[in-house]
């Protein structure tokens, strides 16, 4: 850790939060957490609010560290990583294409099945292809809709009958010209946090609603989570086995948070990968971290050591 801080301490530190993507207000949650974290180390850092002017502020700030705190587009899809590459400054996380790649939920599922790594059912809706009359085509009810390009469970929603499938389908519209109808797989849903090129601890996610919605994920109270995750030791495993390969599949680096379900029958499908994980000092990353005896303070020095690297 000494030997870390020291090369951090040559480092001016940008935390990059904010934007204005969806995610907006758990960015900036993210980034405060982590701008107090670094500030208590004693390392140069700087908190910066994305906005059209970044690339001048960079300059400006004389960052030549980037701590990426955002969430959603612009921030997750390979943009900031992009600028950053082409200003020449190292970043935490994913490289432009992963980012790219993870962000798309469609295109997740495309390097997913190229691997063959197992996930729901699924068909994709474009805005601008006139909706066929049979639009599930061979997928039962229930199923879940969710715009292809967004994060935080935003715009998504729960269909069991076909009364509900349009407004589902105009809300996830809302959001992009591209959506998901995939499969609900009813079970216990679980995450794992990758940290460099190894698993965390498996946590399952209890929430109070109907699964695990924008309500549960950020309102203190509204998910209980079990780390490490009671499950047999088989699919415990698997959980972590399948989180590696998926963060591999992608390409990514750093860390990463897989999310899944589990069906009543043990059998795990893979729902999406997330390369910039939330990062307050209750989000599921540094929960899995802690029990490994690692504090928030020592992530997010570890994550940017992964930077450097």
């Amino acid at each position: 850790m000494k030997e870390i801080l020291d090369k951090l301490k040559t480092k001016k530190i940008g935390v990059l939060c904010g934007g204005s993507s969806q995610e907006r207000e758990i960015s900036l949650r993210t980034g405060e957490a982590i701008y107090k974290a670094l500030v208590f180390l004693g390392l140069t850092v700087s908190k910066l609010d994305v906005g059209r002017d970044i690339a001048l502020r960079l300059a400006k700030e004389g960052i030549d560290l980037a701590f990426i705190a955002l969430h959603g587009k612009l921030g997750e899809d390979g943009t900031i990583q992009g600028l950053l590459e082409m200003l020449g400054i190292p970043y935490t996380g994913s490289g432009v294409l992963a980012s790219a790649l993870a962000l798309d939920k469609v295109y997740t599922k495309k390097v997913f099945s190229y691997h063959n790594l197992p996930m729901a059912k699924y068909k994709v809706l474009e805005k601008r292809v006139e909706t066929p009359g049979d639009i599930l085509g061979e997928l039962d009810y229930p199923v879940i809709v969710k715009p292809a390009r967004e994060g935080s469970t935003i715009g998504v929603t729960i269909v069991r009958e076909s009364n509900g499938l349009d407004s589902a389908i105009n809300l996830a519209f809302e959001y992009g010209n591209k959506i998901l109808i995939e499969e609900y797989i009813q079970g216990k849903e679980i995450t794992v946090g990758i940290l460099g090129d190894e698993p965390l601890p498996v946590i399952e996610i209890v929430p109070k609603t109907t699964f695990y919605d924008y309500q549960a994920k950020y309102e203190p109270g509204m998910s209980k989570h079990i780390v490490p995750a009671k499950l047999p030791p088989e699919q415990y495993e698997l959980a972590q086995s399948l989180a590696l390969s998926a963060h591999r599949a992608l390409g990514c680096r750093g860390a990463t948070r897989v999310d899944m379900v589990m069906d009543k029958e043990g059998k795990i499908y893979l729902l999406e990968i997330n390369t910039i994980p939330g990062m307050t000092e209750t989000s599921l990353l540094p929960e899995a971290a802690a029990v490994t005896g690692m504090n928030f303070k020592q992530l997010v020095v570890k994550i940017l050591f992964y930077a450097l690297d």
